[in-house]
């Protein structure tokens, strides 16, 4: 195994919902898929100001907690979740995932 795969891995999210019914429908199966690919929740909530730095306020702010950066990729690529992502895209504007 390659030192990557032993160190936590960090997906942090920020953007405004612009579909309300496409990100409902993405972020009420998230719960459940993160998990079986190695991610948690760690943090939810609102972006509402920088502290340093130019990046505008948004809606949602979360952060997901992976056991590794090749987790984050196989629930990222994942083909069951192929239908998954595509509601994030369409439900969410301004997205910055980092």
């Amino acid at each position: 195994m390659s030192a990557n795969s032993q160190t936590k891995f960090y997906a942090l999210n920020m953007f405004d919902v612009v579909d309300v019914e496409k990100y409902l429908a993405y972020f009420s199966r998230l719960p459940e898929a993160a998990p079986k690919y190695g991610g948690r929740m760690v943090a939810f909530g609102r972006f509402r100001d920088s502290v340093a730095g130019e990046l505008a306020p948004r809606q949602v702010l979360f952060v997901v907690e992976w056991e590794s950066e090749e987790a984050f990729n196989s629930f990222r690529d994942a083909p069951d979740l192929a239908d998954l992502h595509p509601l994030r895209d369409s439900g969410a504007a301004s997205y910055v995932w980092q």
